[in-house]
Parts: C-alpha cells; sequence; structure tokens
C-alpha cells in the first residue's frame, strides 16, 4: 500500500468516523446540560426563550460598538479565514467529488483560479489571525496549547492544498497524500479542540440570549 492508498483508505475512513461520532457526542452532552441554571422567574415582558436565543446567536455575529472599533481588523480578519475555509472546502471541484463520494450530494464548483486566489487569501488570513495572537498581550495570556494546535491543523490542509494544485515542491502524489493526511489530522483533532466552536458556539449564544432575555436586559 503506498501513502496515497493509506491517506484515501484507512486514513481518511478512520478520521471521518472519529469526527461525526465526536460531534455528535459533544453536541448530545451539550444538549443534555441541565437548562435551566438560573431558577429565577422571566422578568415581566421578556421575550419568548425562542426568539431571546435566536437574537443572542444572530446579534453576537458583530462585536458591541464598545470593541468595534479598536477591533474591527482582527473581526473581519476572522471571517475571511473562516469563509474562505468554507469557500475552499465546498467549491473545489476533487473537494465536491470527495463530498459527493461520501454523502451523494453534489453542487456546482468555482473555477479553479478563484479558489487557488482563495485559498492563497485563506492562508494570508490565518497568519495575520497567528500574528494577533502572539502580539497582542491579552490574547496571548489567555491562548493555550489548543488554540495553537487548532491553528496548525487548520492551516496544513490550506497551505498543503495549495502547494499540491501548484505542483511545489515535491511530487504531486506525495504533495496530495500529505494533503489527505493534514485533513484527517484536522478531522481527528476537531470534536475534542476549540475547533468544535463551530457548532457549539450556536448553543453558548443562544443560551447566553435566554440568560439576559429572562433578565430583559438587552442583547
Amino acid at each position: 500500500m503506498t501513502l496515497l492508498d493509506f491517506a484515501r483508505g484507512p486514513a481518511l475512513e478512520a478520521s471521518l468516523f472519529i469526527f461525526v461520532a465526536g460531534v455528535i457526542w459533544r453536541c448530545v452532552g451539550t444538549l443534555l446540560l441541565p437548562w435551566r441554571l438560573v431558577r429565577v422567574e422571566p422578568r415581566k415582558g421578556a421575550s419568548s426563550p425562542w426568539v431571546a436565543a435566536l437574537k443572542g446567536v444572530l446579534v453576537k455575529l458583530w462585536p458591541y460598538d464598545t470593541f468595534a472599533k479598536s477591533g474591527v481588523v482582527q473581526f473581519v480578519n476572522g471571517y475571511i479565514f473562516h469563509a474562505g475555509f468554507a469557500v475552499v472546502f465546498l467549491l473545489f471541484a476533487p473537494h465536491i467529488l470527495f463530498i459527493k463520494g461520501v454523502t451523494g450530494l453534489s453542487w456546482p464548483s468555482l473555477p479553479n483560479n478563484v479558489i487557488m486566489m482563495i485559498g492563497v487569501v485563506t492562508a494570508a488570513s490565518l497568519v495575520v489571525a497567528l500574528v494577533f495572537r502572539v502580539t497582542s498581550p491579552v490574547l496571548r495570556l489567555i491562548s493555550r496549547v489548543d488554540d495553537y494546535i487548532s491553528w496548525f491543523l487548520t492551516f496544513l490542509p490550506v497551505a498543503t492544498g495549495l502547494m499540491a494544485a501548484a505542483h511545489l515542491g515535491l511530487r504531486y502524489e506525495t504533495l496530495l497524500s500529505l494533503h489527505i493526511l493534514s485533513f484527517c489530522a484536522l478531522l481527528v483533532w476537531f470534536p475534542f479542540g476549540k475547533l468544535m466552536h463551530a457548532f457549539l458556539f450556536a448553543f453558548s449564544r443562544a443560551v447566553t440570549g435566554v440568560r439576559m432575555g429572562q433578565r430583559g436586559a438587552a442583547i
């Protein structure tokens, strides 16, 4: 078995199983947590829990005015690499073929040149995010090993994917193997690190919205 066969076969299958099982485990565990953490009656005129939860998720998509001016570059950069990663993963033709093989679903792809450009922007944005983290005294103080591992395992598939698409450095088969293996590592780490915020952010923001709505506070 070659490295590419291993990456496409056992490694990918095992990592997909760990990813799906881990995400389900974390989400179910979150849903089973005690709901009424604050045992007080809602204030008169308070929004319904569902409305407050929705507001909690949507309003937090942009920072409060107090923090918007000082952190707008960092905030926008976060959207850039999140959106860029999603576009490259979901709209690159080989990735769509992979998704179709797993789920049976497919859709039109973007031109390769466009994907390459978005991939470069995404990689650069991830580097900027790391620079923010290591140069900001506050971010550096609250950062843990998990943050750096999550960054590295997100950056690696983007970097190896760009190298494979550009046939840069090693043989294409080797670069493709490394790209797939880096993606496998990302899948395995995803449910157990901070990357899980891609699913859990909605839970935490919804609960915060309900709690604030219960007290009659502005979200």
